[in-house]
């Protein structure tokens, strides 16, 4: 084992601010930094979710790297233990496409992976040729974490991109961005990327049910309350700061403020009654590292910043109890005994005080 990775067991203490909910901060220990799993691919862009009494991991491996390439597949972990230890339950790609940013949903007594899939043909393309118009999104799903079905293609989501999915009484949500009435072109289209909300029954038939952002769409993470009013993050397709977005049903309405920072591979989530937003930060100092945040009221603290570097983050999120919690994610800060950098799937537990 690495010198470098047993020094990511050494515990990190940091002070919360968070004075709305408590007058004194509350303290947060960051410890029992792992590695969980790496293969000699790229790993990346996990999520985290609880079902049927275990924990279940996600994200993409490939053997090629981080740009669209047809090897790339879907990895589904499963544990036991609470995180302590991991094993795959499931592996699937798709033909012609490259698997990326899988993300769970538990719906309808089931567990979904979702993934946005690019068209790349039978060989390798040059980026110049990534066609946005040309995304799908798959499912895989399975009842009790161990059989699992086939990857379907989700009707309603030809040309988006796929990203997280939420669910709120008897309908599941899903992030998708486009092009602007598909328009044809390179990719580069940044800031005129659309935003969409889209909203299915099944998990699987998805139809439009109102645009969120009509301008610099990207990557948006959906955290619905429990009288139906929705707070999202989402990334800034011009990589400016990122959006805090709020809806109420039946969500025709939106606002959108932006935030203090860009945040890459948006999370939020719900630990006890605060919000817990994670994702990537770009600093001159330090690069690009995995942070994690409060939301109080309009505004994003940061309460740890995770060993991390280079690509990383997209962080997944889970909550063991009001006190303790696990937090998923990748980075490439590490070396192999060779030299050589690696991008590999990292676990830490939060520990509230």
């Amino acid at each position: 084992m690495h010198r470098s990775l047993l020094l990511l067991g050494l515990v990190l203490s940091f002070v919360l601010p968070h004075s709305s909910l408590a007058a004194e901060p509350p303290k947060v220990t960051v410890t029992n930094i792992r590695r969980v799993f790496y293969n000699g691919e790229h790993n990346a862009f996990t999520d985290l979710v609880p079902f049927r009494d275990h924990l279940y991991l996600c994200f993409r491996s490939c053997p090629d790297g981080h740009m669209v390439f047809n090897t790339a597949s879907v990895i589904v972990m499963r544990s036991a233990d609470e995180g302590a230890t991991w094993t795959q339950v499931h592996c699937f790609a798709v033909k012609d496409r490259d698997t990326r940013d899988p993300h769970f949903l538990v719906f309808n007594d089931q567990l979904f992976v979702y993934t946005g899939t690019w068209w790349s043909g039978p060989g390798k393309i040059e980026p110049k040729e990534y066609d946005m118009n040309k995304m799908l999104g798959f499912a895989a799903s399975s009842a009790d974490g161990a059989k699992w079905s086939e990857p379907e293609m989700l009707e309603g989501t030809f040309g988006l991109y796929i990203w997280r999915a939420a669910s709120f009484g008897d309908k599941a949500y899903l992030c998708g961005r486009r092009k602007p009435g598909y328009e044809i072109g390179p990719k580069g289209e940044g800031g005129l990327i659309q935003s969409l909300m889209l909203e299915s029954e099944d998990g699987l038939v998805w139809k439009k049910r109102a645009y969120f952002n009509e301008t610099a769409g990207d990557e948006t993470a959906f955290l619905f309350e429990k009288d139906g009013s929705l707070l999202a993050i989402g990334r800034h397709g011009g990589g400016k700061n990122a959006f805090l977005i709020r809806s109420k049903p039946p969500f025709t309405d939106w606002s959108r403020q932006s935030l203090d920072r860009p945040v890459g591979g948006p999370l939020v989530a719900k630990w006890g009654d605060r919000i817990l937003v994670g994702g990537r930060k770009t600093t001159k100092e330090k690069g690009a590292k995995t942070s994690l945040c409060w939301l109080v009221g309009d505004e994003l603290q940061e309460f740890a910043e995770l060993p991390s570097g280079g690509d990383n983050s997209y962080p997944g999120f889970v909550a063991l109890s009001e006190k303790r919690a696990l937090v998923s994610y990748y980075s490439s800060h590490e070396k192999d005994d060779a030299g050589k950098t690696i991008t590999a799937v990292y676990m830490a537990e939060l520990i509230l005080q």
